[in-house]
């Protein structure tokens, strides 16, 4: 059910040929309420797309009843135009809904650059559709609608003493950190403030979201989105309420971890023993963003002098000679130098783990990715043609 298992929230997913697929690819979440709060963050690239200049206006207030979505096209440089698009699609929602169009916020993924009459007509039609099909049972529904190069759709649920927290996300291509890495609602029928949304959004995104890099290639369409209900009526603790967005969060995170286009190898690089959380993450993302490292575990090569430069190319505090790595488990390198038989590394498996103890406090953060693969760099090379 994804973002409808929380009450006070409908869904639906349509199919309106944006895609040559035949699949949904519109879909819309309605917040019921009572509480009609919304929070989102954005992605960082100076380049946006026209849904997200629209949202960022649209959620300021703190107040969001809809979000509509579409994949197929990312109305993303199409000019005035495309912005009127966005602008007409918030409007007919809010005509439906009969609410308020700067409370409806737009989302859309696809391809960079194209946007005509015909993708308005669709985009507006699959609107008005998904309006008419809404239902507390269309969380799944919406969720395939926003897929784009996704082979699965990614949803998560938890619920914990009367209240829930159930999200949707899409990705698998230019997964990399901006505030926000591809497209995610979350709703929840507990109850918060629009200032505690906001501030709990950016907590979890922060450590989930932020810390998956897939492929170092930030979108410009990225957005997520929490929606609160509070049909609940249960104002859950701060902390139990962190803790259950965080693991939803965390739970999408690794979903689009693993659907990553091409990827033959899900990494999880554990930076321990840091002198900040900051520089654990930044010596965690020189990894992740480090080709030849990538190459490598595609090849089954625990190649651990790639670890060694990519890290050294930071500012982070630790001496590069009293570094210790290891791959799967396997202590490969220790202060700097070779340790156990790279022999005795078995990388077939697709999961794997890089620990990097820097020795030098005792901070500590994971950052996700995967390898670089030959299915990658065709799909990619391929993807507007």
């Amino acid at each position: 059910m994804s973002v409808t298992a929380a009450q006070g929230f409908e869904a639906a997913g349509v199919a309106v040929a944006l895609k040559s697929t035949g699949k949904p690819d519109v879909a819309v979440v309605v917040n019921r309420g009572p509480l009609k709060v919304g929070a989102a963050v954005f992605t960082s690239n100076r380049a946006k797309a026209n849904p997200i200049l629209w949202s960022q206006q649209a959620v300021a207030d703190g107040i969001v009843e809809a979000v509509v979505l579409n994949s197929g096209g990312a109305n993303c440089f199409t000019g005035p135009f495309g912005f009127q698009t966005t602008h007409q699609t918030a409007e007919k929602a809010a005509e439906l809904l009969g609410v308020s169009a700067g409370d409806v916020l737009v989302c859309s993924t696809g391809l960079i650059g194209t946007g005509d009459e015909v993708f308005r007509a669709k985009v507006l039609d699959g609107t008005a559709q998904a309006i008419a099909a809404l239902s507390a049972d269309g969380g799944a529904a919406a969720s395939e609608a926003i897929m784009t190069t996704d082979t699965v759709p990614k949803r998560a649920v938890v619920t914990r003493d009367g209240w829930t927290v159930g999200g949707m996300a899409k990705g698998a291509g230019m997964l990399a950190p901006g505030l926000a890495t591809m497209l995610v609602v979350i709703t929840t029928d507990a109850v918060l403030t629009s200032e505690e949304a906001d501030a709990q959004l950016r907590a979890a995104t922060r450590r989930t979201f932020d810390r998956l890099d897939s492929d170092g290639c930030m979108s410009t369409n990225d957005q997520v989105t929490l929606l609160v209900s509070g049909a609940s009526g249960i104002r859950p603790d701060a902390e139990a309420f962190a803790a259950a967005l965080a693991e939803v969060s965390q739970s999408l995170a690794v979903q689009l971890q693993a659907d990553a286009e091409g990827a033959s190898h899900d990494i999880a690089i554990r930076v321990v023993n840091a002198a900040s959380e900051e520089d654990a993450v930044t010596v965690g993302r020189s990894v992740a963003r480090n080709n030849l490292f990538k190459a490598a575990i595609f090849g089954n090569d625990p190649n651990w002098g790639r670890v060694l430069a990519a890290i050294g190319t930071t500012d982070a505090a630790f001496d590069p000679y009293d570094v210790d790595v290891s791959f799967n488990g396997v202590r490969v390198c220790t202060a700097g130098g070779p340790d156990r038989p790279r022999e005795e590394v078995d990388l077939t498996p697709r999961a794997t783990d890089i620990l990097i103890d820097l020795r030098v406090g005792d901070a500590a953060a994971t950052i996700l990715t995967n390898d670089l693969t030959h299915d990658y760099v065709h799909e990619n090379s391929a993807y507007s043609s």
